[in-house]
């Protein structure tokens, strides 16, 4: 059938610049030159409809949620029809790709529009991701499927409710145009939204191989408009490009701290795949854990298990690394490049920490907390405890109120009433109303687990687009209890571990 919220584009005229809707387009990137990017259109997609919007993301941006729904809307966000402000174009970029140095890579199949201001005056760059070949396409066809069009919408808005640092995403539009992967798929687009899509490997491609001044150039674009602190650094003196390093460092230590907490693997961690601001970014054989399994590889393409869940934090350091290696020429000299890269492993531990005694309902730390933290994490991997349901209802059991225990979720029990009562014994002082409260406010009880995303990609696939709006109106306020949505905490059923997501997906 139809989808309902699809709107015929008869009377688009697709062939002039459309007015935006009240939009301020600004085009730094643009702006920088033509060795930093193509300008080049979007390529169209036949008869395109709604697949997910956002309304979130376009308050964010100010948009009228009337256009939001409009056929020009539609088309614009598909790539069919150009905004007036905007500038297409498409970036070149080049990185590390499982450990070896790749080359050039770039925008092979996201086109960006160009910068929103938001509606609290800082601009977001719109990008169309799945929006047609580019000189970056490496032989490829440009496209994004419906598949991993549906899962990255979800997962960004998934993320950005638990509160890690991510990309956003406005809307994903389908079209019935056929795209071969490992089977024949249809096409769809995704536009997502950020201060900047900016990665390391924007800095590793003009460190190496780039015009004279052109990494100064990104590197002075990118403090200027994202970190001008470090323009007057206390610790690097007059080197703000040290200084910015360190930034890098410590935004990527909390974040990669935000994951482990959560259970998150990012699934390919390439140096072209890290955002210079710290964000999540490139959603593709992404998963978050059901069974607490530390060395899970969630990739079936990383046979090598080069990024498994439990070793994500030093290949981020790794990737640091690169970035450090980038940006030499512009530091000076290796002991400052490798002074500013020293925060990362202290930062990740004390981020960390925190976070996984939140969990627990600690405010402050305490020694031995750390002891408490590291056995019951023993604990979890032993028994492969599913994740987030044990921390979940060890939340409600705190608070008096549990409708499942813990100790169901475990087999040897023994051991987790040993771990139970020096917990219980730590936080008998402490209001356990209060912890539970606190407890239930990062404990979150609904993720986007694979199998879900496969139920709603599987019913988007026979144009049913209700559990795509289901799982976006719970995952935005994933700590909520949403008794309606019960069954969408439950344990994944048996055949959930048996789905496989490559880099294609």
């Amino acid at each position: 059938m139809d989808s309902p919220l699809s709107p015929s584009l008869a009377g688009v005229d697709a062939s002039a610049p459309a007015a935006s809707p009240a939009l301020r387009w600004s085009n730094s990137f643009a702006d920088l030159g033509a060795v930093f990017s193509t300008p080049l259109s979007p390529t169209e997609l036949p008869d395109p409809y709604w697949v997910g919007r956002s309304q979130q993301v376009a308050d964010m941006l100010g948009i009228d949620p009337l256009w939001m729904g409009s056929e020009q809307a539609l088309a614009a966000l598909t790539g069919n029809l150009r905004l007036e402000g905007s500038r297409p174009l498409a970036s070149v970029y080049s990185g590390h790709q499982f450990g070896q140095w790749a080359g050039q890579l770039g925008d092979g199949r996201a086109i960006l529009l160009g910068e929103i201001e938001t509606a609290d005056g800082t601009p977001s760059e719109l990008q169309l991701k799945g929006a047609g070949p580019t000189p970056y396409s490496r032989m490829g066809d440009g496209r994004a499927v419906l598949r991993s069009s549906i899962r990255e919408f979800l997962c960004s808005e998934a993320m950005h409710g638990l509160g890690i640092a991510t990309t956003r995403a406005l809307s994903v539009t389908g079209s019935d145009a056929r795209v071969r992967r490992e089977e024949v798929e249809t096409a769809a687009v995704v536009a997502r939204v950020a201060p900047s899509f900016l990665r390391f490997g924007h800095f590793e491609h003009f460190s190496y191989g780039g015009p004279a001044g052109a990494l100064g150039q990104l590197a002075d674009y990118c403090i200027d408009r994202h970190y001008p602190q470090c323009r007057s650094s206390a610790r690097f003196g007059a080197n703000p490009y040290a200084a910015l390093l360190e930034a890098v460092s410590a935004r990527t230590a909390e974040l990669l701290a935000q994951w482990q907490a959560t259970g998150f693997c990012h699934g390919v961690m390439n140096t072209d795949n890290m955002s210079i601001l710290g964000l999540t970014i490139d959603y593709g054989p992404f998963q978050f854990l059901d069974a607490f399994i530390p060395g899970h590889i969630c990739n079936h393409s990383d046979s090598q298990g080069r990024y498994a869940f439990n070793r994500q934090p030093n290949i981020a350091q790794w990737n640091l690394f690169c970035l450090g290696q980038a940006l030499l020429p512009l530091i000076g000299d290796q002991d400052t490049a490798l002074a500013a890269l020293e925060c990362y492993q202290p930062a990740f531990a004390a981020a960390l920490q925190r976070r996984m005694a939140a969990k627990l309902g600690l405010a402050h730390t305490h020694d031995g907390d750390r002891e408490l933290i590291e056995d019951i994490l023993a604990l979890l991997a032993q028994d492969r405890v599913d994740y987030s349901i044990f921390w979940r209802r060890l939340s409600h059991q705190v608070g008096g109120q549990p409708q499942h225990t813990v100790r169901e979720l475990f087999v040897d029990h023994s051991a987790l009433d040993a771990w139970m009562t020096r917990y219980h014994q730590r936080i008998a002082p402490l209001p356990a109303a209060a912890v539970a409260r606190a407890m239930l406010g990062v404990n979150p009880k609904f993720l986007l687990r694979n199998y879900l995303g496969e139920q709603a990609i599987r019913q988007a696939q026979r144009k049913d687009y209700s559990l795509v709006t289901t799982l976006l109106r719970v995952l935005e306020a994933p700590f909520d209890e949403h008794p309606q949505h019960e069954a969408l905490a439950d344990l994944p059923p048996q055949w959930a571990s048996g789905i496989e997501i490559s880099c294609s997906s």
